[in-house]
């Protein structure tokens, strides 16, 4: 169904400022013109396809919970309004008993992995690496006493000393290479090998108690979105299963500020619809609203009944806050197909052909001593709704 315009645009070879007229038919009246004189005008024209639907809403979810328990609390009833993050409900667990005992198993074992990876990383002491490095300083001190004391006999003692010091010397070397090796091995004594299964024993074991404590957590069920609770499944008390076994939703929750309905376009009405047109949208329940719509969706496989090829066409629409529209609401949606501002507008039974084809208006001009005369004038159509348009039904055309 086409939206009533009636108005086609056209532009002329010769525009005449004076009073021009279009003349739709050939039988002379008494004053010689032929048939209904029709003033040209200036105005707007909206080409247009129409569908009928029934309004849905954009967005429509279900929520559930996480995990498995008993709820406890429902904070929300159908109808209610919610904001984006609000709580709606609450989840307790159910063995509370046994998830404590659950988190309490996961903590030591987490300790232990920690305490086993840390004697790994570090297999001595502090005191062990004091004592390792203070045996090096000695070494080093009793190694300086005895190259002071052989070189004081290579200069006044006799042979017998300086043997017996030069003896000494090469000991306090022996022990202080001794006492270095032992530090270095304490420094650099790691298996990294055994270290790297230790650190996954802990990340494994922190994944375990992270899980324990989720368990024994309240689960907190808030608002993806603000909107309306069109829905509440459950009542407070009931014992859901885990998600694994059952997703059971706990609330429905629907955005009533953006709406969306499909219509209908047959195979004639649907060349040069596109994603992302315009649609003027009304909802019978409140015809006072013009709504602006959007084109999101075209099927592109046809319908086919009973011979006749159809299209289905989503369209969305945001509501006014102040406009209580519901779900499965009628609505008409008009898409524009082409569109012309401030063009000259005359309608289809003022246009006729010649036999080349040329179209052709009459105009009724009159010159200064008011001898009124019929003249033929070429035009070139521009775009038209295909409809025709009498004066009481329009304001541009008088």
């Amino acid at each position: 169904m086409k939206m009533l315009k009636a108005l086609i645009l056209v532009s002329f070879c010769c525009l005449m400022v004076s009073a021009a007229s279009c003349r739709p038919d050939t039988t002379p009246d008494e004053s010689g013109l032929t048939g209904q004189t029709i003033e040209v005008s200036r105005g707007n024209l909206i080409v247009t396809v129409s569908g009928n639907g029934t309004t849905a809403v954009n967005e429509e979810v279900d929520i559930s919970f996480e995990k498995g328990g008993k709820v406890s609390q429902i904070y929300v009833s159908e109808g209610d309004k919610v904001i984006a993050g609000q709580t709606i409900a609450l989840l307790e667990p159910v063995d509370r008993d046994s998830l404590e005992l659950a988190v309490l198993q996961a903590e030591a074992t987490l300790a232990q992995a920690e305490y086993n990876l840390d004697k790994a990383e570090n297999p001595y002491t502090d005191e062990d690496i004091e004592e390792a490095e203070q045996a090096v300083k000695d070494a080093e001190d009793r190694l300086d006493i005895a190259d002071d004391m052989l070189s004081y006999v290579l200069q006044h003692g006799g042979d017998w000393e300086v043997l017996q010091w030069k003896m000494e010397v090469l000991n306090a070397e022996i022990q202080l290479q001794m006492a270095e090796d032992n530090l270095d091995d304490i420094l650099n004594d790691r298996d990294e090998d055994q270290i790297y299964v230790l650190e996954k024993q802990v990340a494994t074991a922190e994944k375990s108690l992270e899980v324990a404590l989720a368990e024994l957590a309240t689960e907190t069920l808030t608002a993806p979105f603000t909107g309306i609770v069109s829905r509440v499944y459950l009542d407070e008390g009931k014992v859901l299963p885990s998600p694994s076994v059952s997703q059971i939703p706990v609330i429905q929750l629907i955005d009533p500020t953006s709406m969306e309905f499909v219509i209908s376009l047959d195979e004639i009405d649907i060349p040069g619809i596109m994603i992302g047109d315009e649609a003027i949208v009304t909802v019978d329940a409140f015809p006072e609203y013009i709504l602006e719509g959007t084109v999101i969706s075209i099927t592109p496989l046809p319908l086919v009944e009973a011979g006749l090829v159809s299209y289905d066409v989503k369209i969305t629409f945001h509501i006014p806050e102040n406009m209580d529209a519901r779900v499965g609401m009628s609505a008409t949606a008009d898409i524009v197909k082409n569109e012309r501002e401030n063009a000259i507008l005359i309608p289809n039974s003022a246009i006729y052909t010649d036999s080349a084809g040329n179209a052709l208006v009459k105009l009724v001009l009159s010159d200064t001593t008011d001898v009124t005369r019929i003249e033929e004038r070429p035009i070139v159509i521009g775009i038209s709704d295909g409809l025709d348009l009498t004066p009481e039904n329009s304001n541009t055309l008088t």
